[in-house]
């Protein structure tokens, strides 16, 4: 069964019940993904590590202490 099936399945049955139709598939995408954002920054804050540009710094540091090529 695809996600819209059962999505389709779930409204109709909450429709028969008479409760709230579920949320449509993908509709809090970006909401979960900002969560996520959010408390990665948090659980950095915490931990004493900066909470932006962290990746930007590694590889900063990563590319500065590759030796340069001679040709």
């Amino acid at each position: 069964m695809s996600i819209t099936q059962q999505y389709l399945l779930d409204t109709y049955r909450a429709r028969q019940l008479g409760e709230p139709a579920p949320p449509a598939p993908g509709a809090n995408d970006w909401q979960v993904v900002r969560e996520l954002r959010d408390h990665r920054q948090f659980s950095a804050v915490v931990a004493g590590r900066p909470a932006h540009g962290r990746i930007r710094q590694a590889l900063g540091r990563w590319l500065h202490l590759r030796p340069r090529s001679i040709y």
